[in-house]
């Protein structure tokens, strides 16, 4: 008889399921009852969690960035942590990027939901720590850093990567930055 899965486990084994059901199928194909057959478990234990199929996915979701967690880094200059950043997300994040832009697009249209506010539902993902780093070694100016253009050298990361499917060569991360990026927010 297999062991029963309680607290942590259980949902981390959910939510294992309910990623595997997604990348498997799509939105279009995911069902909590699959789910349910995909995690050997009951229905009752799913939906005690999530009362439907919207907060399952925001919930998988949220639990695929948690595990794909980057560390933000801290070179000492502005320009190499952002490029470390980019290049450490180029370097994991090409597969994961791809696949809940294609597989979730139906949920994006269902929804109404934009693939940044699923993407980074509470905002930051360690920008803003870069940038205030930036700000007091005095290689920015503060005023500069609008929302916009934090998010700008991700963007364009993001967008290389989805035109593509494919990581982005370094020495278009550096243009990014170099030409793009840092002329912004140095005030060139």
């Amino acid at each position: 008889m297999p062991e029963r899965r309680r607290g942590a486990a259980l949902e981390k084994a959910l939510l294992d399921a309910a990623w595997d059901e997604l990348t498997a199928t799509g939105y279009a194909g995911f069902t909590m009852d699959a789910v349910v057959q995909r995690a050997g478990t009951s229905p009752p234990v799913l939906y005690r969690r999530w009362p439907d199929r919207d907060a399952l996915v925001r919930a998988t979701v949220a639990h695929v960035l948690e595990q794909a967690r980057i560390d933000v880094p801290d070179t000492g200059s502005l320009r190499e942590d952002v490029l470390t950043l980019m290049r450490e997300i180029n370097s994991t994040r090409v597969r994961l990027i791809t696949l809940m832009n294609v597989h979730l697009a139906g949920y994006y249209q269902e929804t109404g939901t934009r693939p940044g506010e699923l993407l980074s539902p509470g905002g930051d993902d360690g920008g803003d720590v870069i940038f205030q780093r930036a700000a007091e070694r005095g290689e920015i100016r503060p005023e500069r850093l609008t929302e916009r253009i934090k998010a700008l050298p991700f963007d364009l990361l993001r967008h290389e990567i989805l035109v593509t499917f494919a990581p982005v060569p370094d020495d278009v991360l550096e243009e990014i930055v170099d030409t793009v990026f840092l002329p912004l927010v140095r005030g060139q």
